[in-house]
């Protein structure tokens, strides 16, 4: 059993997997902060310093100041803000991935123009109809 699992893990998938699930945990951390840290501050700036992610609609009594305060006292919200930072998130990332996979693609389609190209180039041997023809003339003789 010990060895089973042993070839289940050394199989190439399962570490490629894990590989993604770790970069993609490093990434998401990054596009974050990006997010955060970089971008919702300059649609700040542009729509005269809204914090989308502290809009909310209160849908109970009480007057709150902030998200965290409606949250804190356990009042019901609307928190919108929140879903419009998911929003960018998701476009930001779904952009760089974009990107990623087109580099990729492009990479690939070089090295095969390349592979293509270094085959053209090479000589090409006898065919198989050239070496029968051989081999019919060398035994006629």
């Amino acid at each position: 059993m010990l060895n089973e699992f042993k070839a289940f893990i050394a199989k190439g998938n399962v570490v490629d997997l894990a590989v993604g699930i770790i970069i993609g945990a490093a990434f998401t951390a990054i596009v974050n902060s990006l997010v955060a840290d970089l971008i919702n501050p300059i649609i700040g700036v542009i729509t005269g310093g809204i914090d989308f992610s502290n809009l909310f609609i209160n849908l109970g009594d009480g007057d709150y100041t902030s998200l965290a305060a409606a949250k804190d006292a356990g009042a019901p919200v609307f928190a919108y803000g929140s879903f419009i930072t998911a929003i960018i998130n998701f476009l930001i990332i779904a952009w760089v991935v974009f990107l990623i996979v087109k580099a990729v693609n492009r990479l690939k389609e070089a090295t095969a123009r390349k592979e293509a190209a270094a085959e053209a180039a090479a000589p090409a041997g006898p065919t198989e109809l050239d070496v029968l023809l051989e081999i019919r003339d060398a035994l006629k003789k």
